[in-house]
């Protein structure tokens, strides 16, 4: 009667009157009846019952080591959240108003739309564009939309994404160059860049609901893997920036070790600093519901099932200054 809600009152007490009396205890029945109705009539306050995270991950299909550090990090609504969202189908999201919902545009996850939409925003007018970990290759067409004029080099390690990224591209985006190089060491001969974008490999752990099988993979020691990697390439592509360009750092993973403890622990060349992403961010635009608690620290962070419909993704955004005029 105090916490199983489903079970009506009268029903409980029946049980329990009869209960006592086949028990061997019929002159306690009247007695059980009596507290009984008392309590239908005045019911003692409730406790909640907490559900432990134990529990909460075996409901949900997580890993109990990602749910604890989701409670951590984002709080434990937060991390219920993300569990939901992760167990339901992902369909496509409006995020734009129609004046950025291009038809020629592809239909990719409203996180990975929302960081290209971000990159191709970050520079008004960039000659040369590197998208640097470009496989399979949406990020590319936004950006090869949004700036037609330009020289786009877009490079992966994996030959067999590397192929599928240039058939895709090969009709609806023509100024785009595809190469197979590893991002943390791009040929010296390919020159500088206005314009970058990282978005490096990852644990994927914002990804879930569209790749499930991560969650019976993923062990927190691939963090610290994925950490190192992901250094490499910032580190190398920092000073790739000409003067005035713009690097976006990107990932798809929920995790510190991935995002903020890169962008920090990253030595920046002389004349890069971090830019906060709230100008451009606020230039896109976005429908209303789309735009609320996306940036943490001047740095974008999308929370799939808490407060956004898509993806989730971290993005940091490094600037170049110009060369001093003589």
């Amino acid at each position: 009667m105090r916490y199983l809600d489903r079970i009506p009152a009268h029903a409980a007490l029946s049980e329990s009157v009869e209960l006592a009396r086949s028990a061997g205890h019929g002159h306690a029945a009247g007695m059980v009846n009596a507290i009984l109705r008392k309590l239908t009539r005045t019911p003692p306050p409730r406790r909640p019952l907490v559900e432990t995270t134990h529990a909460l991950a075996q409901r949900l299909s997580h890993p109990e080591w990602l749910v604890v550090r989701w409670q951590k990090n984002y709080g434990r609504a937060a991390a219920i959240a993300i569990c939901d969202y992760d167990q339901t189908p992902p369909e496509h999201t409006q995020l734009f108003t129609t004046a950025v919902a291009d038809a020629a545009l592809p239909h990719i996850d409203a996180g990975s739309r929302l960081v290209a939409e971000l990159a191709a925003a970050a520079h008004t007018n960039p000659r040369r564009i590197w998208d640097a970990c470009a496989a399979p290759g949406g990020k590319t067409l936004v950006l090869a939309h949004r700036h037609p004029g330009a020289e786009i080099l877009a490079t992966d390690l994996n030959p067999r994404r590397l192929r599928g990224l240039s058939d895709r591209l090969r009709s609806a985006a023509p100024n785009v160059r595809t190469l197979l190089a590893d991002a943390a060491a791009l040929p010296g001969e390919e020159g500088l860049f206005d314009l970058i974008l990282c978005d490096v490999p990852c644990s994927g752990t914002g990804t879930l609901a569209r790749n499930p099988e991560l969650k019976s993979r993923l062990q927190p020691a691939d963090l610290a893997r994925q950490s190192l990697r992901q250094r490499a390439i910032l580190i190398a592509a920092l000073p790739l920036l000409a003067p005035g360009g713009r690097l976006l750092y990107s990932t798809c993973s929920l995790e510190p070790e991935e995002n903020e403890a890169v962008v920090a622990a990253v030595p920046l060349p002389g004349g890069i600093t971090a830019l906060p992403l709230d100008a451009v961010l606020a230039s896109l635009p976005l429908l209303p519901q789309s735009s609320a608690n996306l940036l943490r620290h001047g740095c974008l962070r999308t929370l799939p099932g808490a407060g956004f419909a898509g993806d989730g993704f971290f993005a940091a955004m490094f600037v170049r200054e110009e060369r001093a005029t003589l």
